[in-house]
């Protein structure tokens, strides 16, 4: 199989994915393994040589009722990827996170009998809710990549194939992270006092999460006027989304934002910005993992569509929607969904998180789940696929 250059299929529908992406695109290259990617990806994975067919942010929505205005441009884009690769198949189709996206082309992949293997890189969340889905993941997936151990002990338990390949973050970002080490990387004030508000990447979640978070700054700022507000906007266009939603505040909290727009490939601001500041708070999702293994004291908060919302919360199967706590396996940080995520709320968490031994604490917490996911026994994920296509 590695005396032909391989073809390998890649799938992202956001930053976290095309991270991952061009993170294994480059593993294949270092282990001197001749291969091509073509597929949907983001900047990261194109300053690699990847041949992305379509924009990524096409993929970028996430909710039921989101999802329903989008789904035919999102069928198109599928049909589109499996006629592609009927006529020139790859050797393997790599879904990296996006779920419902990939696992539907994968499904298709499958019923067209085409001779590509399939790989699911992040699992779907099948062990937290909805664990039906495991049977169209064992019918249509050949192997799942895993980011946590737990996660490949609940494959097993169904019989479908599954390595643990442990999440790149941790082992990437170091035990030892002075805070005011990432200050100066960002050229702030390092006697100056942070706080990273994150209300996420996409222009969805801009919309219904902006305001929540400059409502509970401005809260923040009448009783603690010493803190500066950092928000990340990962390109030009988020930027300017939030800046529109920034100008219809009053301007002593504007002169307290500090907007920072991503400037490399890596699309790595959230990360820099979430390590620069003091607290942390951000929307529920693959950030809170980023935040975790900073060590940064952070609060969580997400809302959804009230449709998409009580769906979900019914099919849900644990206690907790957060990374940090779903690991730890009990609450280490505060989450405000739905209804409890308001700027009231939002800003007495941040307060709360002001106080250094409950910072302290927080932070020993993350240290401490930081090393576990060092300690495990985890696969490579290039000799792992490589495995797969051996067995074709």
């Amino acid at each position: 199989m590695q005396n032909r250059k391989l073809k390998i299929g890649i799938v992202v529908g956001e930053v976290s994915g095309d991270t991952l992406g061009a993170k294994l695109i480059r593993r294949f290259r270092e282990q001197g393994i001749d291969a091509e990617f073509e597929g949907i990806g983001g900047p990261q994975m194109i300053a690699e040589g990847f041949k992305s067919y379509y924009p990524m942010d096409i993929l970028s929505v996430m909710g039921i009722v989101e999802v329903l205005k989008d789904i035919k441009k999102l069928f198109a884009v599928r049909d589109g990827l499996v006629e592609i690769w009927s006529k020139n198949p790859v050797d393997v189709f790599v879904g990296i996170d996006a779920p419902d996206f990939n696992l539907r082309l994968s499904k298709s992949l499958k019923q067209k009998q085409l001779p590509i293997k399939t790989v699911q890189y992040v699992s779907p969340s099948v062990w937290a809710w909805r664990q039906g889905r495991v049977h169209g993941i064992k019918a249509s997936i050949d192997l799942v990549l895993c980011l946590f151990p737990f996660e490949k002990a609940f494959f097993k338990k169904w019989d479908v194939p599954a390595a643990f390949v442990g999440h790149p973050l941790a082992s990437q970002l170091p035990l030892a992270n002075p805070i005011a080490d990432a200050k100066e990387e960002l050229d702030l004030n390092p006697d100056q006092q942070h706080i990273a508000l994150l209300p996420g990447s996409r222009r969805g979640e801009i919309e219904r999460l902006g305001p929540l978070v400059l409502d509970a700054a401005q809260i923040v700022m009448q009783k603690h006027p010493e803190y500066v507000f950092l928000i990340p906007a990962i390109n030009d266009a988020r930027k300017q989304q939030i800046q529109a939603l920034l100008d219809k505040y009053p301007a002593d909290l504007k002169a307290k934002v500090q907007l920072l727009e991503n400037t490399d490939s890596e699309s790595k601001i959230g990360r820099q910005v979430m390590n620069a500041s003091n607290i942390v708070a951000l929307a529920s999702g693959t950030a809170t993992l980023e935040a975790m293994l900073l060590h940064r004291p952070m609060v969580t908060f997400y809302q959804l569509n009230w449709l998409t919302y009580h769906v979900v919360k019914f099919l849900i199967k644990i206690p907790y929607y957060s990374l940090p706590n779903i690991i730890a396996g009990k609450k280490v940080i505060q989450e405000l969904i739905q209804k409890d995520a308001t700027p009231e709320k939002l800003a007495d968490e941040i307060e709360k998180l002001m106080n250094v031994e409950t910072a302290q604490i927080q932070a020993m917490q993350h240290i401490t789940m930081h090393k576990q996911l060092l300690s495990g026994n985890s696969e490579d994920p290039v000799q792992a696929i490589l495995s797969l296509l051996e067995k074709a």
